[in-house]
């Protein structure tokens, strides 16, 4: 007698998330969402999602602060820049105004362009790493969609500078470089500016995605988190060293 158990053709195979339930499970149960970028590298609805809070952002900071308080305040928070601008002629300090307040506007408005190429280098970096240090079999896809919903808790930080700026924010203390007090550097405004970005790298908000980042593509590349730890908190540490580093050079 065979023992064997038949299975109907017809049967559907069990299916997968959709994409609300994979930004939702980030927050609640992030390893269904990166088991199933397994199944689907899709990742279109955490890029529509930070595409309009970072509208809605740069909104906020046009209605709240303005973009010529906005480049005014990143003079002021460097020593070097500010002592250039002082010893500048009131006509040079017209024309420095001028270009500085057109390239902030330019800037907040192109993020979103900035933010597909910034997650394209980042994957990029990413997939090289665990294929060729680590031996493992990702896609860039794959890679590619860990990044996007790893990094969704930064809308939280938009929603958080928003509401800052309409209740309650200061148009004089707001730099665009730390919005949102989530890191210690938010509250100490007089320190020097390399330890400003030093504190600043040690964002709540950040450290949440790395730590995302670091169990998302443990699961994706089929790796431990202690390697995946490895290559994404080494990167991270290299990004700090040249922030650190450039905001002492520039101050």
């Amino acid at each position: 007698m065979s023992n064997d158990i038949a299975v109907d053709p017809t049967t559907p195979p069990t299916a997968g998330l959709t994409q609300i339930e994979r930004v939702v499970d980030v927050f609640v149960a992030p390893s269904k969402t990166f088991k199933d970028i397994l199944r689907s590298a899709s990742w279109w609805l955490p890029c529509v999602l930070m595409v309009l809070f970072s509208f809605a952002t740069t909104f906020a900071v046009k209605q709240q602060v303005g973009f010529e308080r906005s480049y005014q305040n990143q003079i002021a928070n460097s020593p070097k820049a500010q002592d250039q601008f002082n010893q500048a002629s009131d006509a040079q300090k017209a024309q420095q105004l001028k270009i500085g307040v057109l390239i902030t506007e330019i800037v907040s408005y192109c993020v979103p362009v900035f933010l597909l190429i910034g997650f394209a280098i980042y994957a990029l970096i990413l997939w090289g790493c665990f294929n060729f240090i680590l031996g493992a079999q990702t896609s860039f896809g794959q890679v590619f969609a860990t990044c996007f919903y790893a990094s969704l808790p930064y809308i939280l930080l938009n929603i958080l500078v928003i509401i800052t700026l309409y209740f309650g924010g200061n148009a004089e203390a707001y730099d665009y470089k730390n919005p949102a007090g989530t890191n210690i550097g938010y509250y100490l405004p007089d320190a020097a500016p390399w330890l400003r970005a030093l504190l600043g790298r040690f964002d709540v908000i950040q450290l949440w995605t790395v730590g995302l980042a670091v169990y998302g593509m443990s699961i994706v590349s089929k790796k431990t988190i202690a390697q995946s730890a490895m290559i994404i908190l080494g990167l991270w540490l290299i990004v700090t060293l040249l922030t650190v580093g450039g905001a002492a050079m520039t101050s």
